[in-house]
């Protein structure tokens, strides 16, 4: 999701790479609670216990995005994006600098309000793979610590800005790509595209426009059997979900409406923006109102309500954590979700 001043406050390789930069700008000490939990459906009592709460872990932010759970750091890593930084939480540690420049590589001040990483993800083999706005760009970082460009370009013309990834497990890397990082949008000089698309990077490295029918696409996952693709549009003439199926060669056919979030546009904080898929299915994606939690077939269980402008999501730990970042915040809530097997 675009950070906005006016709604902010707005693996081995990673193993061997990982250092923190900077002092600890949130400790480990006790523990409060933000926003509250709105059950919508009985069922939604097998995924959310009663007594769970919304807990916070870090705050200070200028606009937390893009959760990663590292498993073999037992660390969460995150983004700033206007501060240009990848954040790194770690129980009883807090939260701590992990990479400074890490969307933003230039030498001259970026003119925009978005330069950094936005969507982070682990390839199989545990490296980082970052989604760099102010770069225009998706790219890995390497055990050295240097960066390897993925793709930055479709048919000879930059990306707007890279916004959030998903592999499936055949290798193939799936991002979206609105304008939130270029300065002037669509509409400004630095546009080459013209228009906003999600793409498909093949383990071959080609790049495969999937769709363009999207004004604004946002967050990305599949479903468990990767057979759906769900993207959130972050337009608020049309903020909703939609649900592509998945050919067997990757490409996506026709897309439907998942859910309409329009209505509550203005009413709660926030956009159509990333999302987790649990392994029964159910999409736990952030929009108005904080994360809302659907089933498999599109029905609203229920809400975490942040009471904030809610960017992105993902478990982490033992597979029943929700990692939520949420505007200033970074969250987390204790759930019942069964575990990956």
């Amino acid at each position: 999701m675009r950070y906005r001043k006016s709604v902010a406050r707005c693996a081995r390789a990673v193993s061997s790479v990982w250092f923190l930069v900077g002092a600890v700008v949130a400790g480990a000490g006790e523990v409060r609670t933000i926003g509250s939990i709105e059950r919508l459906d009985p069922s939604f009592d097998q995924l959310v216990p009663p007594d769970a709460q919304i807990e916070v872990l870090g705050e200070g932010f200028e606009w937390s995005e893009g959760p990663v759970w590292v498993p073999a750091r037992q660390t969460l890593l995150f983004s700033d994006i206007p501060r240009n930084r990848i954040m790194a939480w770690r129980e009883n540690q807090g939260v701590s600098v992990f990479r400074e420049s890490s969307g933003y590589t230039g030498q001259e001040k970026f003119a925009g309000s978005e330069p950094g990483t936005n969507g982070l993800v682990l390839d199989a083999q545990g490296r980082l793979v970052m989604c760099c706005h102010g770069d225009r760009a998706v790219r890995r970082l390497e055990a050295d610590g240097s960066l390897t460009t993925l793709a930055d370009r479709y048919q000879g013309r930059r990306f707007n800005s890279p916004n959030d990834l998903v592999y499936r497990r055949n290798g193939d890397l799936y991002f979206t790509d609105p304008p939130y990082g270029l300065p002037e949008g669509l509409e400004g000089p630095q546009s080459e595209l013209g228009w906003c698309g999600v793409f498909r990077l093949s383990a071959d490295g080609t790049v495969t426009l999937l769709t363009k029918s999207l004004t604004r696409p946002n967050g990305i996952g599949f479903s468990p059997d990767e057979r759906t693709l769900y993207v959130a549009q972050s337009d608020p003439q049309a903020a909703l979900w939609m649900a592509f199926p998945v050919r067997d060669d990757g490409t996506l056919g026709d897309g439907r409406v998942f859910f309409d979030a329009t209505r509550w546009v203005g009413e709660r904080k926030g956009l159509p923006d990333g999302m987790a898929v649990d392994p029964a299915g159910n999409v736990w994606a952030t929009g108005p109102g904080g994360v809302l939690v659907f089933d498999p077939a599109g029905k609203l269980l229920g809400r975490l309500d942040t009471g904030e402008a809610t960017a992105n999501c993902t478990f982490g730990e033992d597979g029943r954590t929700l990692f939520i970042t949420a505007d200033m915040y970074l969250c987390r809530v204790r759930t019942l979700v069964r575990r990956s097997p």
